[in-house]
């Protein structure tokens, strides 16, 4: 542990190797902790000006220098511009042990200037409980989360309240006031050198203490950042409703684990993109599919739909299978309607542009299905396994074959009807139509041709 407090005060702690995105997160952190400390200094010393200004003076008023005041006001100024650029920017690791060196400085200033404002013998101001802000000061450190600012508070306390005994002990030669007479150094200004170490121990162990605990907890913080960090670049690559799965997962996820709901696939496909592939340029073919699936993407999510996979210009998606609704059928459609209106932009942009445009697939099946995460220990992938997962496969290929852009079964049609579903249009319905591979002839229904 005192190996990792050297490295934190020398080095800055122990994520200095983190990548940059994790470091900057933690940056971000500091910063508003800074903001948070010069608040709270504001705090303090708006504190001590008040109780100043209202407490009763026992000076004579001859004296003429009166310094307390002019600390305070040194001290509010500095406070007040720490605060200002705090809110302005980061604050860099030297202007911040500067602050700290300074915020101790002024406090202890402050309490050394007690027995020239009051004119009392220089052990006056050991007595101060003043002194109690150090502790305050200190521990405000901890907010930043890096040991070694708490080090160099504590270190400028101790070294400062030192310097301040040595000072009474040699301020007028010859009249120490020291004494070993505990009564007589709670009830007078002698010094008891034993209690003033005391003060200084307490300051050391303190210090020790809150830099032991940071660098803990600042290890779990650079954990939490990292692993958050991580999450979130992760969620790039699940749809929501996945990554949220994953989250509240009471227990590792494993292979095998599903459940059986009714639901809703939506299968999205560009019709002759195979041929059209053949055609351009990799990077020109890569920024389509970009631009396509940016587009379909948001559409299905507007309904709440979870993108189960992308199979290169095609896009599956489903419709509650990750969380269960009772609204999966009707949202599905609605999505369908939503992504074809989409495809109608997208491709009026692309005929404006000169370029050549490219017909949108549509296809919706409901029904019982199973989802559940496949794979092995280092490899796992959410999916839904079922009929209605192959039923909208074979009716996006079906699109072709009846010419249509959009299909779905009277079956799921009904149900979305049943669940609030309202088409805007008079939908054609072709019945005992034959799908490919499927022994039986069905009802289906064109939502676009």
């Amino acid at each position: 542990m005192w190996q990792k407090l050297i490295n934190a005060f020398a080095t800055g702690g122990p994520d200095r190797h983190l990548p940059a995105r994790v470091h900057a997160a933690i940056q971000k952190q500091q910063d508003s902790s800074e903001i948070v400390i010069s608040v709270i200094q504001l705090m303090v010393v708006t504190a001590f000006v008040t109780l100043y200004s209202i407490s009763p003076k026992t000076f004579p008023p001859e004296v003429e220098f009166k310094p307390v005041p002019w600390v305070l006001g040194t001290y509010l100024v500095f406070t007040l511009v720490r605060l200002a650029i705090a809110l302005r920017g980061r604050l860099p690791g030297w202007f911040v042990s500067l602050s700290i060196v300074a915020d101790m400085s002024l406090l202890l200033l402050t309490i050394w200037s007690f027995h020239l404002q009051y004119m009392q013998p220089a052990s006056f101001y050991l007595k101060a409980p003043t002194l109690l802000y150090v502790f305050i000061f200190i521990a405000l450190r901890t907010l930043r989360y890096e040991a070694r600012f708490i080090l160099l508070a504590g270190a400028a306390a101790a070294l400062g309240w030192l310097l301040m005994v040595l000072y009474v002990v040699i301020a007028v030669p010859g009249d120490t006031m020291v004494t070993r007479d505990y009564v007589a150094y709670l009830t007078s200004n002698s010094v008891l050198l034993g209690a003033e170490f005391d003060k200084i121990i307490s300051m050391v162990m303190v210090t020790a203490i809150l830099a032991m605990a940071v660098t803990r907890a600042r290890g779990l913080l650079v954990q939490s950042v990292a692993e958050t960090t991580a999450v979130q670049e992760l969620s790039r690559f699940f749809s929501p409703e996945i990554a949220q799965q994953i989250k509240a997962s009471e227990s590792e996820i494993a292979a095998g684990q599903g459940v059986e709901r009714d639901a809703a696939v939506l299968n999205v496909d560009l019709r002759g993109f195979t041929e059209f592939a053949g055609q351009v340029e990799p990077n020109e073919l890569i920024s389509v599919l970009s631009d396509y699936q940016s587009r379909m993407v948001p559409a299905i999510q507007r309904h709440g739909g979870c993108v189960d996979k992308f199979l290169g210009d095609g896009i599956m998606a489903t419709f509650g299978a990750a969380v269960g609704n009772d609204t999966f059928a009707a949202d599905a459609l609605a999505a369908a309607e939503d992504v074809l209106a989409e495809a109608t932009n997208w491709n009026n942009e692309r005929r404006a542009a000169g370029k050549p445009a490219l017909d949108v697939n549509v296809a919706v099946a409901t029904g019982r299905l199973v989802f559940g995460a496949v794979g092995d220990a280092n490899r796992l992938e959410y999916t839904v396994i079922g009929p209605p997962a192959n039923l909208a496969a074979k009716l996006e290929k079906q699109n072709k074959l009846e010419r249509t852009l959009a299909l779905t079964t009277l079956e799921s049609l009904k149900l979305a009807e049943t669940q609030g579903y309202r088409s805007g249009a008079t939908l054609e319905r072709r019945g005992g139509t034959r799908i490919a591979d499927l022994t039986d002839p069905i009802d289906i229904v064109v939502l676009a041709a």
